[in-house]
C-alpha cells in the first residue's frame, strides 16, 4: 500500500455550539484546554501519517491556519484545502482530490475524539488493504448518524440519518479509503438535504463489489458538536491527566488528586479537586474548582465555585453564592454578582444562548 495521507475535515459551521461558534471555529473549542482539532492531528502523527490536508471553510479557515500552523509542532506537513461551501463529506473528498492523488488516506472529522487514537486501525488498513475501512460504534440514537448494516461481518448497506434505523451501529468520524472513493463520490447524486453524503459514496463502493470492512470501536468516541458532548469529552480526556503543579500555589490552598496547574497560574486560598486543569496565567482566589473542570489561560475565578465546566481564555467568574456547573464560557466572558438593588438578574447573551437559573 502506498504511503497514507491524512484528511481532516474542519469546515463545519458548528451551529449546535452557538453562540461560542459565532466567533470561533468549533474545531478550536478546547477540550482539557487544548483545541479539539489538535487531538486528530496528533492521532494521525502517532499513526505515522506525515502529510495531512485540512479542509477549511471561508469563514473560519484563517483562524484555523493561525492556530494550527504548518504542522511542524506536530511533526507533520499540513496543506490547507478550501471548501467553498459545506456540501457534504463526499464533496470534501472531491475537493481534496488534487492533494490526495492516488494515495490511500485516513479521513478524520476535526471535531471528533476517539479513545486510544487510530494507530492500530491504520496498521490493520495497511496490512489488509481493503478498499475502505469504516469505524462503527453502537449508539442509543442512531437516527442522528450515518448507520451501517452488517451481514456475516461485511458491510451491506449504509444510510445517512435514517428515520427508522435498521441497526444501532453509527459511523464514527474516522474513515479509511483507497483512491476508488473519488470515483464513487463522483457517481452519487446529492441527498435530500443537498449534500454529497459519504454514506452514499461508501454504499456505491459496496454495490460495485469493493471490499468495505467494518471495525466496531470498543473504547469511547465523541462527536463534540453539542455542549453536553463537549463536557463529556472534557471529562473523558481529563480522566487521563497526570498530576503536575507548575504554577504558584500558596500555603492556604490545596490541590487534591490529578490536578494540572500550568506555569504562570496563581492559586490563592483556594481548593482545586481533580481531575482538573488550570491554564497559564489563570488566577484562582478564594475559590473552589471541582472535578472535570478546564480553566483556560488568563481566566479568573474569585470568591466563586466552578465544577464540571469549561472556561475559555480570559473568562471570569466572580462573587457568586451558587456553584457554576456543567457550563461552557466563551472567551473573555464574565459572570459576576451585581450589588444593584432591588436584586434582579441582568443578562447580555448572544443568539441561541442558554442560561439556567435555579
Amino acid at each position: 500500500m502506498d504511503d497514507l495521507k491524512g484528511l481532516i475535515l474542519s469546515g463545519g459551521r458548528g451551529t449546535r455550539l452557538r453562540p461560542i461558534t459565532f466567533t470561533s471555529a468549533k474545531q478550536l473549542v478546547p477540550v482539557a484546554n487544548r483545541p479539539v482539532l489538535f487531538y486528530g492531528i496528533e492521532a494521525m502523527a502517532r499513526a505515522g501519517i506525515g502529510e495531512i490536508g485540512i479542509i477549511i471553510a471561508p469563514e473560519t479557515g484563517e483562524e484555523i491556519r493561525e492556530v494550527v500552523g504548518d504542522g511542524s509542532r506536530f511533526g507533520v506537513k499540513i496543506t490547507y484545502i478550501l471548501q467553498d461551501e459545506p456540501s457534504g463529506l463526499a464533496h470534501a473528498v472531491l475537493t481534496a482530490e488534487e492533494f490526495l492523488g492516488t494515495s490511500p488516506f485516513v479521513m478524520y472529522l476535526g471535531d471528533n475524539l476517539l479513545q486510544g487514537g487510530i494507530t492500530d486501525l491504520v496498521e490493520a488498513f495497511r496490512e489488509g488493504s481493503p478498499d475502505a475501512l469504516i469505524l462503527l460504534t453502537p449508539v442509543p440514537d442512531p437516527e442522528h448518524y450515518g448507520v451501517a448494516e452488517l451481514q456475516d461481518g461485511r458491510v451491506v448497506s449504509l444510510q445517512e440519518k435514517p428515520a427508522e434505523p435498521k441497526t444501532d451501529l453509527a459511523l464514527v468520524g474516522v474513515y479509511m479509503f483507497n483512491a476508488d472513493i473519488h470515483e464513487a463520490a463522483r457517481a452519487i447524486e446529492p441527498s435530500g438535504r443537498g449534500e454529497l453524503e459519504i454514506t452514499d459514496a461508501i454504499q456505491h463502493l459496496v454495490d460495485s463489489g469493493k471490499r468495505v470492512e467494518p471495525h466496531v470501536v470498543e473504547g469511547w468516541w465523541k462527536d463534540t458538536g453539542r455542549l453536553e458532548d463537549m463536557l463529556e469529552a472534557n471529562r473523558l480526556v481529563l480522566d487521563t491527566v497526570e498530576r503536575r503543579l507548575d504554577g504558584e500555589i500558596d500555603e492556604a490552598s490545596t490541590c487534591e488528586g490529578r490536578v494540572v496547574i500550568e506555569e504562570g497560574a496563581v492559586v490563592t486560598n483556594s481548593t482545586v479537586r481533580g481531575p482538573a486543569v488550570i491554564g497559564a496565567g489563570a488566577r484562582l482566589t478564594d475559590a473552589y474548582v471541582g472535578p472535570y473542570s478546564a480553566i483556560g489561560e488568563n481566566c479568573t475565578v474569585e470568591r466563586a465555585e466552578v465544577e464540571h465546566s469549561i472556561l475559555l481564555e480570559g473568562s471570569s467568574v466572580r462573587d457568586l453564592d451558587a456553584r457554576v456547573e456543567s457550563s461552557l464560557l466563551g472567551k473573555d466572558a464574565s459572570i459576576t454578582r451585581s450589588d444593584l438593588q432591588p436584586r434582579a438578574y441582568r443578562f447580555l447573551i448572544g443568539d441561541q444562548s442558554e442560561i439556567g437559573v435555579a
